[in-house]
């Protein structure tokens, strides 16, 4: 090995700390970002409180609910590709890991049918979309929606990107040697489980916080 040669990936025991290593900062980068989303919008709440409260009323809280019950169901499945796959049962990984993309899908299309049903009653402001809200300070619930739409679909994308990602490596499985798909089980599912507990924590700061 020459001296300019790393040595982080001279063992496959090396190699797996690499990318965990290279995980969590990201993950932490990634923290950072919905932090100041989060410290922005319960400033907000402080300062409006009455008129944030007012405008959560108009979220579905059956839908959110239903949602997150999905994610914490696909954490679970996570966590049991994870398991098999330390145990290199393979197979059952791969349906653990469709499991997973498969729950992300649902959570995906039930989100679209809420946006839809917020967007056709007028409490979506974006896009030039005409924002019509019949509740007390139109203004602040205005800034409400604002700063919902923005953080749930934030966390959306972070979403489909973990729904992508299974994808491939589903794709790509046959060619992976058994070390490699441990590598991306464990990686992936650091990522999965992180989008999971932003959800965790998003859901009662814009669903229950005001009922």
């Amino acid at each position: 090995m020459s001296g300019t040669e790393s040595v982080a990936f001279d063992t496959p025991r090396r190699e797996r700390r690499a990318d965990n290593f290279a995980m969590w900062v990201f993950i932490g980068s990634e923290a950072m970002l919905f932090g100041a989303i989060f410290l922005v919008f319960l400033v907000a709440h402080v300062d409006f409180g009455p008129a944030f409260a007012a405008a959560s009323k108009h979220l579905s809280l059956p839908l959110g609910t239903f949602n997150t019950a999905v994610l914490i169901t696909s954490s679970f499945t996570m966590a049991s590709a994870h398991r098999l796959a330390l145990h290199r049962r393979w197979r059952a990984t791969i349906w653990a890991l469709a499991a997973t993309a498969a729950l992300g899908v649902c959570f995906l299309v039930v989100k679209g049918i809420e946006y839809g049903k917020e967007i056709s009653e007028g409490l979506a402001p974006l896009l030039g979309l005409p924002f019509r809200y019949a509740g007390p300070d139109p203004v602040h619930a205005e800034s409400f929606f604002g700063l919902y739409f923005t953080m749930t679909s934030l966390h959306a994308l972070h979403l489909i990107c973990g729904i992508v990602v299974i994808a491939g490596m589903i794709a790509l499985w046959r060619t992976a040697s058994p070390a490699n798909r441990l590598r991306r089980v464990v990686a992936v599912g650091l990522y999965w489980h992180f989008v999971d507990i932003i959800w965790v924590f998003m859901f009662p700061v814009l669903y229950l916080i005001n009922r």
